[in-house]
């Protein structure tokens, strides 16, 4: 790997760490709060809507930009959002700012991988891209509950500026100025990342131009015969995933009586799970083999529902980590291919956005539904059978859309995965 893959990976690890301890530290705000419930279920698709509403423009903006300084704007604005919920602003609309820098950041952090490097290296660099992804939601998971938990957050309070009233009252936002910190150090890496030698294409002199380009591009992807299976493949399960994380923490409360601090455990037990099936894609696929790894999504859906059955932390433990280990082998091939298809057809910074679009809008239609039943008063246990079900019923849909394109594109398909298989045709 070139040496800039590293810094990448560092301000990558770095910045979702505080994205995923800031996701424990605003639910324990709203709690604190006495806001309802269905709030805290709501940070899930407010945090997607720039994903989604912006998508037209952020891939635009990082293609038009030397990367790392992407990256940077965007952890600025997260910071931005942190210091917002210390001011007194309203815990949803602070963290829809957070959102926004997330939005940002995505197209850049996936985009300079094309970038960087050959096709032979995407599956790999996914890999291990994703598993420092997912071990950075582990330890921010597990941190966000360590620091609004009594014995830290006591130690963070009791910090005194002289002569300074910092107004920081309580173990949540505490934990939100600690986290400050953590984005400023991504931020530093950020500046450090090397520039790739692409030439930046420029945004057009009106912005709204860039809405007809950018509905082309993702006409593009979905009629490319394998950016279509991969796109869809991958929508779906960032779209259950991106729900998961919350509906863990609720499932914890509802059958095992735990805490925020005890439960954000669990959410990492299904992190590393998720993390272990990443690595062990990256050494163990090949970009021309990220279709056969569909079954096991189907095989995923089945595990979300067998959840229901559980009410033992002993059990719930190695089940977490089987869940996710199946997600992590299903999604590194399934990112890689798309960010090959999407490379050649568009260019990085384009295809990322038009995948963040995608598989944001299923967490933001997912996320809003799941709080609509959670303000309605329907259980979690129901919610995850919806979810398990959702999964399965989707993923075999699209294993016979795959099945279909190979009977009647033979050659077509034969054509793409020749591409996929030798880095001097890599667009």
């Amino acid at each position: 790997m070139k040496r800039g893959f590293y810094t990448i990976m560092t301000a990558q690890f770095f910045s979702s760490l505080a994205d995923n301890a800031l996701f424990v530290a605003a639910i324990e705000l709203l709690r604190s709060q006495g806001e309802p419930r269905w709030q805290a279920a709501a940070l899930v698709p407010l945090f997607a809507l720039f994903y989604v509403l912006l998508a037209p423009f952020v891939g635009a903006f990082a293609d038009a930009k030397p990367k790392g300084q992407v990256m940077f704007i965007s952890n600025a604005i997260k910071v931005v959002g942190c210091l917002l919920m210390l001011v007194g602003v309203h815990p949803l609309l602070a963290y829809t700012l957070v959102g926004l820098g997330a939005a940002a950041y995505s197209p850049a952090k996936y985009g300079i991988l094309t970038e960087l490097l050959p096709p032979s290296q995407l599956v790999k660099a996914n890999g291990w891209i994703e598993g420092l992804t997912i071990a950075s939601i582990i330890l921010g998971v597990l941190l966000g509950g360590q620091l609004v938990a009594p014995w830290v957050s006591g130690m963070l309070l009791a910090i005194d500026l002289p002569g300074v009233n910092t107004g920081i009252d309580h173990p949540a936002e505490a934990a939100i100025a600690a986290l400050v910190a953590i984005y400023a150090l991504a931020a530093w890496f950020n500046l450090r990342i090397p520039l790739s030698g692409v030439t930046p294409r420029p945004m057009p002199k009106n912005p709204l131009a860039l809405l007809p380009d950018f509905w082309r591009c993702n006409m593009r992807l979905w009629r490319d015969h394998l950016g279509q299976i991969s796109l869809s493949t991958t929508t779906l399960f960032w779209g259950v995933s991106g729900n998961l994380r919350y509906i863990v923490l609720a499932w914890a409360g509802a059958a095992l009586g735990y805490s925020t601090t005890q439960a954000s455990s669990l959410v990492g037990v299904v992190a590393l799970g998720t993390a272990v099936g990443a690595v062990v894609a990256s050494m163990r696929m090949r970009l021309d083999q990220a279709t056969r790894v569909m079954p096991l999504g189907i095989a995923m859906g089945v595990l979300v529902i067998g959840m229901n059955f559980i009410d033992n932390v002993w059990v719930a433990a190695p089940f977490l980590v089987l869940l996710g280990g199946l997600g992590g082998f299903l999604v590194v091939p399934m990112n890689a291919l798309l960010q090959h298809r999407g490379h050649n057809l568009m260019g990085a910074g384009r295809s990322i956005a038009v995948q963040n679009f995608n598989e944001q809008a299923c967490i933001l239609f997912l996320g809003a539904a799941y709080s609509a039943s959670t303000a309605a008063g329907v259980s979690s246990m129901l919610a995850i059978t919806a979810f398990g079900l959702v999964v399965s019923g989707f993923m075999w849909v699209i294993m016979k859309w795959h099945q279909y394109n190979l009977r009647t594109h033979p050659h077509e398909l034969e054509r793409l995965m020749e591409i996929a298989r030798r880095d001097d045709l890599h667009g």
